[in-house]
């Protein structure tokens, strides 16, 4: 049995709905992942095989302000299920960030290459990458720009404000590849069937800005909104980002020959999706 952790969030409703009856979920009030306890009780009590962690504080500017429960449930929370995963004989599947690198790289960011995180959110998550190696069973899958059907998420975001403005600034120089839940969670099942272990990143192919991101979600939903330009150093976040992080995921093809696919192509289909639903 896998048991994903966090069902309830985004990736965690995808994960369920592809895994099936080989899939069983747990979220809070059910379980803690800060209290040891409690973790203690729900694994030894279901015996999984293998546990996907898709719980994670992922405000990453409330991170800044909140640096305590950042760290409790990014980075402590992970330490607790690899402690207990290891006592129960399960592998431990953690879901990281481009957020761990400082975005000076240049290129697509690959497993080995040196963590910088440029804040807390990242900090936090990093902490989580490491602690996950109590339980020599893992797999550390990275990815970035995630967006769903089951949560708040950049396009969702865009397409309520398409609705009420003619136009919108948004930030063109932070670059990455936005990512579809689906596919993350397909190459997170492929990895696990494959029973690989190790770092891998996994994300939609292709790479874009915020603003050219946002220009292609009015074009495919037919919302005349004008997207203008913007810096980071202008819109003045309180946390800081990686300008350029996109992720390199030949290692995921290599090793399961799942290719995650172009991400216009997964925004495509997420918004036929969602019409759907």
């Amino acid at each position: 049995m896998i048991l994903v952790v966090g069902a309830n969030g985004m990736l965690g409703q995808d994960l369920m709905g592809l895994l099936g009856e080989r899939g069983r979920g747990v979220d809070l009030p059910d379980i803690d992942i800060t209290d040891m306890v409690s973790v203690q009780q729900v694994l030894t009590a279901l015996k999984p095989k293998v546990v996907i962690n898709c719980a994670a504080y992922t405000d990453v500017d409330g991170c800044e302000s909140n640096t305590e429960t950042a760290m409790q449930v990014n980075g402590e929370g992970v330490a607790f299920l690899a402690l207990v995963t290891r006592e129960i004989g399960a592998k431990l599947v953690q879901v990281s960030t481009d957020y761990v690198f400082d975005g000076s790289k240049g290129s697509p960011y690959r497993e080995d290459d040196l963590q910088q995180p440029l804040n807390i959110y990242g900090e936090s998550k990093l902490a989580g990458e490491l602690n996950v190696d109590i339980n020599p069973d893992n797999l550390l899958v990275r990815t970035q720009w995630l967006y769903g059907l089951h949560g708040k998420n950049f396009v969702e975001t865009m397409l309520k404000l398409g609705q009420e403005k003619t136009d919108l600034t948004v930030v063109d120089d932070q670059i990455g590849s936005p990512t579809w839940t689906m596919d993350l969670a397909r190459g997170i099942i492929a990895l696990v069937d494959k029973d690989c272990r190790g770092t891998y990143h996994c994300a939609n192919s292709g790479h874009t800005s915020w603003n050219g991101f946002a220009k292609a979600i009015f074009d495919e939903a037919g919302l005349p909104v004008q997207v203008l330009p913007m810096t980071t150093e202008q819109l003045n976040r309180p946390a800081r980002r990686p300008l350029y992080s996109t992720l390199d995921c030949s290692k995921l093809v290599a090793d399961t020959g799942f290719e995650p696919q172009p991400w216009h192509e997964a925004l495509k289909q997420y918004l036929n999706l969602r019409k759907e639903a």
